[in-house]
């Protein structure tokens, strides 16, 4: 589906963006756009991947006018750019705003003007039920490129959302976080080990972005089906494979922390579906007319949110395992 296929990313020098990639790279693709204002790490990446199909764009997503060349005689847009950090989006919402929404509108526009075949945003739980800044600009995010569907006109652009928490791994994320308090001999803060949070590969979350690429019609949020973990055995867990213990300290719920995560909320099941990997948000779905031989999408199953407190827990040795393959301890010394 990418042969000959001109790709921008937008965000493409975070973890995500890095990732998505790699795996382009293994694919037929023409050329890929890496647009993002982070000027070292776009060397860090034409240094590692030395690849002649890479384009390395510095540019702003609150820019239209620089995004504009940027999505020039594009094919596919995975929009990955965003301010992610709860507290941040917390203590500066204009920016958030800027970005997340702003920005977003921006690519929606070009995308359009160029008359791109599919873009795909890559959105969060955060969204569903906001309890924080970062989580209702992101529903706006999905908002926005959803409706594009509806006023595009007759322009062949597609436009869907991903939605998933946070990625095992990922920058700014639990492990990392905990691997480096481990190094610094740090006390290290959680809020409850009660606390549950789907588990999502990196690997996993690539898959679903495919998914939606290959199969997407356009209006839909393809969620994963998922496990979750418990913040406490998540710690224990990396407590034994690291061999150090670390002295840890209860804090209350930060503003905006939710205790589970939510991907799918009671209002939305009604125009929740479902496939063999994923449930399927689509708002004005017509199952007899929305056929593709190769996905069987259904009713959904589900009833009641699908929230991580009400999914099957990974066991500990599920835990390290999925650590293990990821490779999270590599770099741990």
């Amino acid at each position: 589906m990418f042969k000959g296929k001109k790709v921008i990313i937008t965000g493409g020098t975070g973890s995500l963006g890095k990732a998505i990639t790699k795996k382009l790279l293994l694919t037929d693709v023409d050329t890929i756009r890496i647009f993002s204002r982070d000027e070292w790490k776009q060397v860090e990446m034409q240094s590692n991947f030395k690849d002649k199909r890479l384009r390395f764009l510095i540019g702003d997503v609150r820019d239209k006018e620089r995004l504009r060349r940027a999505m020039r005689d594009v094919d596919i847009v995975i929009h990955t750019a965003a301010l992610k950090h709860v507290s941040i989006a917390e203590y500066n919402p204009f920016e958030a705003i800027k970005t997340n929404v702003m920005g977003s509108q921006n690519v929606v526009d070009l995308c359009l003007e160029n008359n791109v075949d599919i873009s795909i945003a890559v959105g969060t739980d955060k969204a569903v039920a906001p309890l924080n800044t970062y989580g209702a600009t992101k529903l706006l995010m999905e908002r926005i490129f959803i409706s594009a569907n509806y006023h595009k006109g007759n322009q062949k652009t597609k436009f869907l959302c991903v939605r998933y928490g946070n990625v095992m791994g990922s920058r700014g994320s639990i492990i990392p976080t905990f691997l480096n308090h481990i190094k610094n001999k740090k006390t290290f803060s959680i809020t409850d080990p009660i606390m549950t949070r789907f588990n999502i590969s990196m690997n996993e979350a690539l898959d679903i972005i495919w998914r939606g690429i290959e199969f997407g019609k356009g209006g839909e949020i393809f969620i994963p089906k998922l496990k979750a973990y418990q913040l406490g055995e998540l710690i224990e867990v990396m407590q034994e494979l690291t061999g150090n213990k670390i002295k840890t300290n209860i804090l209350k719920p930060r503003q905006g922390e939710k205790y589970h995560e939510s991907l799918i909320s009671n209002d939305e099941l009604r125009n929740t579906y479902e496939s063999q990997n994923d449930y399927i948000l689509f708002e004005n779905l017509d199952l007899e007319k929305y056929h593709n031989p190769q996905i069987n999408v259904i009713p959904n199953t589900l009833s009641e949110p699908y929230s991580s407190d009400k999914v099957q827990l990974l066991t500990k040795d599920e835990i390290k395992k999925a650590i293990i393959e990821e490779h999270l301890l590599n770099n741990f010394s």
